[in-house]
């Protein structure tokens, strides 16, 4: 075995939380795919209610994360609030499936799931708490192990859940799939993620929600945040365009959309743990930079794709810059605030919550002033921009 592999399963805490990111994935990808067929077509909401929703739900999901992940550091240890949380996802999905109405959806999508979804940066919070004794290269290994467990439950599930219910008149069933595994990852945090001690990991300094939030947007957290936000969302960008480039200039089908997506999954599987190594002999930056360097040159070739065979021809590209992308910015984030792992794993959803909405800028942008083709260049010089932005501030950084 590698050096790698020990690294990430020697501590207990690491193994369980790689089993319950899985699970945690494993409930979003299980229904994501499927949310907005659930949504409009079974349930009848309208297209600009469920867009409104959806951006909702993402600003309650970054409140909730800075809120928990504060609370967490005060009280020192994290598997409490994943507990509760958890508990959250149970009812949510559950509650879709057994009483499918538009009221039950909304409630949800809107207050349920927000809060459910903070365990995604409390699982990485309680990670980074017990690697604190561990040296950056090995912080870095861990993260990018955790993290590919998501990668593996997005080739494993959605294609799972599809062939499942391709014989069923509604894809409710998903949002059980979904429920029973947030009882999976209740029962492994429960039963089997080591207890922390309140007092000897608590932070020295109790901040209110207020100021957690002050610290957040500090110009020294804000800026790098935005940065990071800019070249994560040209994955965003991707997602939107991909389908529609494919099944359009590339002449491809929806079929081709589907093998790509999953191609491209198992390859970001594969090279999230090579970012990990390579970040033994780099820094976090210069491994993020290169990552954004490599997924720039594949969004700027998926604009000139006009055959099947092109995109098919960009995948091993597009899993390796996406693996960087996905992988790296979990722990430069975190170092963001570094001595408050809940904190300063909650920017980790607050990447999410900006890059999407940049994405959506772009994509409007993009979509006014070109095709879909030139939609995927000028994300990938979103992605430079944030690319210059995170080296212009790193070495002001340097020099003081």
């Amino acid at each position: 075995m590698t050096r790698l592999f020990p690294d990430v399963f020697r501590d207990p805490t690491i193994r369980v939380s790689m089993l319950a990111i899985f699970a945690f994935g494993f409930a979003g990808a299980a229904t994501s795919p499927y949310q907005s067929v659930i949504g409009i077509r079974e349930l009848g909401l309208s297209n600009g209610l469920y867009s409104a929703l959806i951006f909702a739900a993402a600003a309650v999901n970054v409140s909730v994360s800075i809120l928990l992940g504060n609370l967490a550091d005060q009280l020192g240890e994290y598997r409490s609030l994943m507990l509760t949380v958890v508990v959250f996802g149970i009812f949510g999905y559950g509650a879709v499936y057994l009483f499918p109405a538009q009221a039950t959806f909304v409630f949800s999508a809107l207050l349920l799931l927000p809060i459910y979804n903070a365990l995604n940066s409390l699982l990485f919070a309680n990670v980074r708490a017990s690697t604190n004794g561990m040296a950056r290269d090995e912080v870095a290994t861990v993260n990018s192990g955790v993290r590919a467990m998501i990668s593996l439950s997005w080739v494993l599930v959605p294609g799972f859940v599809g062939v499942v219910l391709s014989q069923s008149t509604s894809m409710l069933p998903a949002y059980l799939f979904a429920s029973l595994a947030c009882m999976a990852c209740l029962c492994l945090i429960a039963a089997f993620l080591p207890h922390r001690s309140r007092t000897d990991k608590a932070v020295t300094h109790h901040l209110s929600y207020l100021s957690a939030l002050a610290e957040v947007i500090s110009p020294r957290v804000a800026i790098r945040v935005i940065a990071v936000s800019l070249i994560s969302s040209t994955l965003h960008v991707n997602g939107a365009v991909l389908p529609l480039i494919v099944t359009g200039p590339a002449h491809g089908t929806v079929s081709d959309v589907g093998i790509l997506v999953g191609i491209v999954a198992f390859l970001e599987v594969v090279f999230i743990l090579v970012w990990g190594r390579a970040q033994r002999i780099m820094s976090h930056v210069t491994a993020l930079a290169a990552g954004t360097i490599i997924y720039v040159v594949y969004l700027i070739l998926l604009g000139l794709a006009s055959a099947p065979w092109h995109v098919y021809g960009l995948t091993i590209i597009s899993g390796i810059g996406a693996a960087a992308l996905i992988s790296i910015p979990i722990t430069y984030l975190q170092d963001l605030i570094a001595d408050r792992p809940g904190l300063g794993s909650a920017l980790i959803s607050v990447n999410i919550f900006v890059s999407a909405g940049l994405s959506a800028l772009l994509f409007a942008i993009g979509t006014g002033l070109s095709g879909y083709s030139g939609t995927a260049v000028i994300g990938a010089m979103a992605g430079l921009i944030g690319l210059a932005l995170l080296l212009f501030f790193d070495r002001a950084k340097q020099r003081r």
